[in-house]
């Protein structure tokens, strides 16, 4: 079985930084993708504008990774995201702050980025073998020695194996199968007596309903199924972190409701809902007003007026929230102007369920930091490494996904590079080449 240096396992972010670390430090580094090219799902997220990372205090940062601040602090402090700017100005990628303190690069999208990225990469020698679905390992490899990796790959062409000095595993979650993160790789891990925390929904909308109770009625779906939520906050009762409102944007859907603001409580929804059927979210309407200036307003006499006109004129309330109000309230509430601006300020939103983990922005769950040491290394297998989504952690987004990915990748990376040179042999001379199962002549892995 012919050996490489190191293989990376997965081209995203998390990967390719990992590479990064390794061949800047002379190591000859093999990256392999089951895609026909890297990073599909960071194309694809920054299609509409690439949000890199945010630039609010640090302190403020680390509290977004929630119960996992003290397991991501370590990876941050080696790649902030200060350092994640200058490594984007290294590129030649300007970046600035936009007014929700979110940070872009100058052109916005992601594709230039990654064009310079890897560039740089493959002048640096680091070599990209697509279309290599990792299977696992070669368990009928007893010939392996000590310290080796008998790697699987299915290729076009076949079955190849590859015999690795050291391993990064950066695959991804289970969110955008098509794009290539689709968690197949659980059971290759569990199998070889790692453990995995079940993977769940991140970031995610969530279909509305609670208990045996239907979601949106025909009526409201067929109106207003796509519409979005404006100026509205949200929050939810009694949770110490989601417990004070926050505003921003979300969007009803066919089935519930999704989007940025959402994004923030989904965690906390998705965990109530498996721990309790439902989650409620609270939706302020009007966050500009008070309720007592609504209920003065809503006191008026409208006269000939509708309860349409009426609450659009004196509350600024039509369309999709005015919708909203009919679907959640009962009929008598709208005749009462004190009980409707307490519903205008805080409409309880009944959640049944998290949308499938498809679906989702990114995914919870993956390989428990339990199961591996400072620098990111298995303890069950040594040599191999973990980074990326496919860690038990999670974010909500605006740049905190992407820069602890790319930070655990630097971590992996440098762990590698440490691993190699306490256990591994010179990396000189070692073959890049690859052989299919069925006996056919090996071929050089430079190929694409």
């Amino acid at each position: 079985m012919p050996d490489v240096t190191i293989a990376v396992v997965g081209g995203g972010p998390a990967g390719l930084m990992a590479a990064e670390v390794l061949v800047q430090a002379g190591l000859p580094v093999e990256v392999f993708d089951a895609m026909p090219s890297v990073g599909r799902k960071f194309l694809l997220a920054g299609k509409g504008g690439l949000n890199l990372t945010h630039a609010e205090p640090i302190d403020a940062f680390m509290m977004r990774y929630g119960a996992r601040r003290a397991t991501i602090e370590p990876l941050l402090a080696a790649f902030g995201p200060a350092a994640l700017r200058e490594w984007a100005h290294g590129l030649g990628v300007d970046t600035f702050v936009g007014t929700s303190g979110r940070v872009f690069p100058a052109e916005m999208k992601a594709a230039p980025l990654l064009r310079r990225w890897l560039h740089r990469l493959r002048e640096a020698g680091v070599r990209f073998h697509m279309r290599h679905r990792w299977m696992g390992w070669d368990e009928a490899a007893a010939e392996s020695p000590a310290g080796v990796q008998p790697l699987r790959f299915a290729a076009p062409d076949g079955e190849h194996r590859v015999s690795a000095r050291a391993v990064i595993l950066a695959l991804g979650g289970a969110s955008w199968a098509r794009l290539g993160s689709d968690g197949t790789w659980v059971p290759l891990l569990a199998q070889r007596g790692v453990p995995v925390a079940p993977l769940a929904p991140a970031n995610c909308g969530f279909d509305a309903g609670a208990h045996a109770t239907p979601g949106w009625s025909e009526h409201f779906r067929e109106r207003f199924a796509g519409a979005p939520l404006k100026s509205v906050a949200a929050w939810i009762d009694g949770d110490p972190v989601f417990g004070n409102a926050r505003r921003g944007e979300c969007v009803v859907t066919a089935t519930g409701i999704e989007g940025s603001l959402v994004y923030v409580f989904s965690a906390a929804l998705r965990d109530r809902i498996a721990a309790h059927g439902q989650a409620v979210l609270q939706l302020d309407l009007s966050p500009e007003r008070s309720e007592r200036q609504l209920a003065a307003e809503l006191s008026r006499p409208r006269g000939s007026k509708s309860m349409a006109n009426h609450l659009r004129a004196r509350a600024g309330i039509d369309g999709v929230k005015a919708g909203l109000l009919r679907e959640l309230l009962p009929a008598d509430a709208f005749v009462d102007p004190q009980r409707l601006a307490a519903a205008i300020k805080s409409l309880p939103i009944p959640l049944a369920a998290p949308r499938p983990i498809d679906e989702a922005i990114s995914t919870a769950g993956g390989v428990r930091f339990e199961a591996l040491d400072d620098a990111l290394m298995l303890r069950a297998l040594p040599g191999v490494f973990c980074a990326g989504e496919m860690l038990d952690w999670e974010a909500p987004t605006g740049g905190y996904l992407l820069t602890a990915s790319m930070a655990s990748g630097r971590v992996a990376g440098l762990g590698a590079q440490a691993w190699l040179a306490a256990n591994a042999p010179a990396a000189s001379g070692l073959g890049a080449v690859t052989q299919p199962r069925d006996g056919e002549p090996a071929r050089s892995l430079s190929g694409d």
